[in-house]
């Protein structure tokens, strides 16, 4: 089974369809990066006020990888009669070099915001994620995953379909397309014998962050205090995200989107695809921050229902203590309860997930309950 036709889903293309914030920022061949991140060196794309929205196109990477053949409209098609984006056209036949160093990430931006100074905090409100195109991939490649030298199991040289799963030199992608199942949208994936798996779709953005204070060039693979590929699956519509501010103007930038993905993201990629995003950037002050993150400077997300403070680290352990950290430190800074209690409440009652294990550097995030805490605010 295969996606077929994309007629009942159109394509938002560059400049196309609806733009819902004040400001449109397309994926630019000539303004985006290619598997590196901004740093403080870095020349805005865009310059806003603070408290300005955008929307913003960002672009998968899915398609347009060398082993991939870097040419999306070929790739692509090979599972059915479907649109491509013309800017992953576009960046994928561009003159970008791709050296073995480079992630995959196209990052869009950077974006300057008035006002933003290094101690402050950039709080990114996601307002809408829009689906670009309605098809997706799954990637395991070259030894990487939860089970790198396990999988992927099919290493051909020559490139091979196999229903809706492409094997190329090491790297096995699975298709997925969009389907109404039910009365709402799902994936759906081909499952042997001719079955579907389907599953929920939940858009985000991998990869939000702001620039660090450095001169040297930052990869877009390892998240870290900047955030950049935190791959959190919670910092979706109706969430926000909290940054730091390294350098003026905070320097903001977004790419990475996934339809889905389970936290873990144990295979190598979640469900890579295109969105459109909508989100509200605004300045928190240094002084105001105690009042909102506590103790705590590195990436933390809020949704309606958690505070959510990470951890990250080349090792899971460590990540997972970092998280444990930042978690008893938001509790301590912002409601002043000792820090023994905050731990004590923790493992009673705080959730830690593993983000994912498969970006170098690897995530822990721990959900904490508003409501436990209603009585203090």
């Amino acid at each position: 089974m295969s996606l077929g036709t994309t007629t009942d889903r159109p394509t938002l293309q560059p400049g196309r369809g609806a733009v819902l914030g004040e400001h449109y920022l397309p994926s630019r061949v000539d303004e985006v990066r290619w598997g590196w991140l901004p740093n403080a060196d870095a020349s805005p794309v865009l310059h806003v006020a603070d408290g300005a929205t955008v929307t913003l196109d960002t672009v998968s990477h899915e398609g347009l990888l060398p082993d991939q053949g870097r040419d999306p409209a070929r790739y692509i098609r090979q599972f059915g009669d479907v649109d491509v984006l013309d800017d992953a056209v576009e960046i994928a036949g561009s003159g970008i070099a791709r050296g073995p160093g480079d992630g995959p990430h196209v990052v869009t931006g950077p974006i300057a915001v008035a006002g933003a100074r290094p101690g402050d905090a950039l709080r990114v409100d996601v307002l809408d994620l829009a689906r670009r195109v309605p098809y997706g991939f799954v990637s395991n490649r070259h030894g990487f995953g939860a089970l790198a030298g396990e999988y992927p199991q099919d290493r051909d040289s020559t490139p091979t379909r196999h229903v809706d799963r492409m094997i190329t030199n090491g790297a096995v992608s699975h298709f997925a397309w969009v389907e109404e199942r039910a009365g709402r949208d799902v994936g759906v994936m081909d499952a042997g014998g001719g079955r579907t798996v389907q599953f929920a779709l939940a858009p985000f953005l991998g990869l939000m962050g702001t620039a660090p204070a450095t001169s040297a060039p930052v990869p877009s693979v390892p998240p870290g205090d900047h955030g950049g590929n935190i791959d959190i699956k919670h910092a979706g519509v109706g969430a926000t995200l909290y940054l730091p501010v390294a350098v003026d103007g905070a320097l903001f930038y977004a790419g990475d989107p996934h339809f889905a993905q389970g936290n873990g993201e144990v295979a190598l990629t979640a469900l890579e695809a295109s969105l459109r995003a909508t989100v509200r950037l605004s300045v928190v002050a240094a002084a105001d921050l105690p009042g909102v993150l506590g103790d705590v400077r590195m990436p933390v997300v809020e949704t309606a229902t958690h505070w959510i403070p990470t951890g990250m680290d080349p090792d899971l352990d460590e990540a997972m203590r970092q998280a444990v950290r930042h978690a008893v430190a938001f509790l301590h800074g912002r409601f002043g309860v000792p820090r023994s209690v905050a731990l004590a409440y923790l493992s009673a009652a705080g959730d830690f997930e593993v983000s994912q294990v498969v970006d170098a550097v690897k995530g822990v995030h721990c959900l904490i309950a508003k409501a436990d805490w209603a009585a203090w605010t």
